[in-house]
């Protein structure tokens, strides 16, 4: 090449470099041309799931998975992937499922079932619904929380959902922060994906509860778990720490007893109410609530909440909505509805709001620094028409997302939701500025209790799961703690010892 030639293709990489939306706009279009001109990406996969699991190279280091597919070529590979997804479930979970134990990582979580079949008025549907309840209990001696477990299971014969399979699981802890620690999580999500394949659950009929200790645990999860979720319903439960942001898309209910006095249970139901209520008034497609104060009752209301289960089991759950506000909660997440972060980047109270609008999409976040990225599918929009990707405000992206083996693979592995299996992605820049949004519902002194958080080592989940189950007041006298401590008790004092003291104080 002489040296004119390269100084022009020097002085043309330099430009397209900087110009993203050309850049984005070129990546699409090449990688369409070279999947126009490999052929047999199907029967390459083929080929790969042929293979024994344990003996399958990586997936995303084929190139076949890394080739452009039609709209037809991408719905067929979903399929087998799925398929392929559900033999290994059905392969290696009976055993878990009838030993009624879900089991991540360190974390057990065991459960009991009780089915439900479909009103007497109703033909028997093709899938049922799921409907996942959590019990009382707390920081107290195991046989204790075993006895508020049981009294769960018993409450299925009460609150009776149609066409349903009711779960009561065991919380993985005894401690006060019971359904708050990470490792719920991942067994939720364990659980939901194996009832989905081995108990012909609907992914889009999946309902949470809890009562009392399992209502501080609807508050959490409900907002991090929405992308999951049908509705869900805090019965005698208090929030805690928890926001409300993140249930834009999920429809949620509140009942306590008008006497429950004991953490202010029956105030912070009117609180989280009026929160609802403004959300839903600055965005009327969302943030769909009941909340009920029982004239009367106390703690226990005598089963009037069971009117929550009809209210949620007529709602189904929407996986690609128009809009999407993700709020992270004490345990992170690296994916919520179409979008996704990495998740080394990802942080509590991090703040990420998402709308669409036919082929134009619009990101922003407003707290934090996660690395976002946008999952797409043909359900969603037209990938044979231009995609743009606004970020701040500013375009990012505007081509034609390729429809990869590489994506699908990743989001059904990743979940296994049938429902929300994207074929495209695009990843977003990573250097925007925050934009202004609500003020973040934290306390004044954050930023110290964070970096307290960072140098308490091993001891930091627990911490976390501690603050996530202390309630205001008490919660700004344990952020003073933590960010005061010696480094050598944030390492090693118990929780258990400092819930006692906070509780003392």
């Amino acid at each position: 090449m002489n040296r004119t030639c390269l100084i022009r293709r020097r002085r043309l990489v330099a430009w397209w470099l900087h110009v993203p939306v050309v850049a984005a706009a070129l990546l699409a279009a090449l990688g369409r041309a070279a999947g126009a001109g490999e052929a047999g990406a199907l029967d390459d996969l083929r080929a790969w799931l042929a293979r024994p699991a344990g003996e399958r190279p990586p997936i995303a280091e084929q190139a076949f998975a890394r080739v452009a597919l039609t709209a037809a070529e991408a719905r067929e590979a979903g399929r087998m992937l799925w398929d392929d997804h559900a033999a290994e479930i059905r392969r290696t979970r009976v055993a878990e499922l009838e030993a009624r134990e879900m089991r991540s990582g360190n974390a057990r979580m065991r459960f009991e079932t009780v089915d439900f079949p479909p009103n007497d008025d109703q033909p028997p549907p093709a899938r049922r619904a799921l409907f996942l309840s959590m019990h009382g209990g707390g920081r107290a001696p195991a046989e204790v929380n075993d006895s508020q477990w049981r009294n769960q299971v018993k409450l299925a014969d009460r609150y009776r959902p149609s066409n349903a399979v009711y779960v009561a699981p065991r919380a993985p802890a005894d401690s006060a922060a019971m359904w708050s620690v990470p490792a719920v999580d991942a067994c939720f999500d364990r659980l939901i994906e194996t009832m989905i394949v081995l108990e012909n659950v609907d992914p889009d009929q999946v309902y949470l509860m809890g009562y009392s200790a399992g209502g501080d645990g609807a508050y959490q999860l409900a907002p991090r778990f929405a992308d999951r979720l049908a509705a869900a319903a805090s019965m005698a439960g208090h929030p805690n720490d928890s926001s409300p942001l993140g249930l834009r898309n999920l429809p949620f209910t509140i009942h306590v007893g008008q006497n429950d006095r004991a953490y202010g249970r029956n105030n912070v139901a009117v609180t989280w109410r009026d929160k609802l209520a403004a959300l839903k008034s600055d965005d009327p497609a969302g943030y769909e609530h009941v909340v009920h104060v029982h004239e009367g009752k106390g703690h226990w209301m005598d089963m009037e909440d069971r009117e929550a289960i009809p209210w949620m089991q007529a709602f189904r759950r929407q996986p690609l909505p128009q809009r999407v506000v993700w709020r992270q909660g004490h345990a992170t997440h690296p994916r919520f509805y179409w979008l996704a972060a990495a998740a080394d980047s990802v942080h509590v109270g991090d703040e990420v709001v998402a709308s669409r609008d036919g082929a134009t999409i619009d990101v922003t976040v407003r707290q934090g620094k996660p690395r976002v990225a946008v999952r797409l599918n043909d359900a969603m929009l037209d990938l044979d028409s231009d995609v743009t990707i606004r970020l701040a405000g500013r375009p990012v992206y505007a081509g034609r997302p390729p429809r990869t083996v590489a994506v699908l693979e990743k989001t059904i592995r990743e979940r296994g939701d049938p429902a929300s299996i994207f074929s495209a992605e695009v990843e977003l820049p990573a250097d925007v500025p925050v934009a202004a949004g609500p003020a973040a519902e934290t306390s004044a002194d954050a930023d110290q209790v964070a970096g307290a958080l960072a140098r308490s080592g091993g001891n930091r989940p627990a911490l976390e799961s501690l603050l996530a189950a202390t309630p205001q007041p008490r919660r700004r006298g344990l952020e003073f703690l933590l960010a005061n401590m010696p480094d050598r008790d944030l390492r090693e004092m118990s929780v258990d010892l400092l819930a006692e003291n906070v509780e003392c104080a």
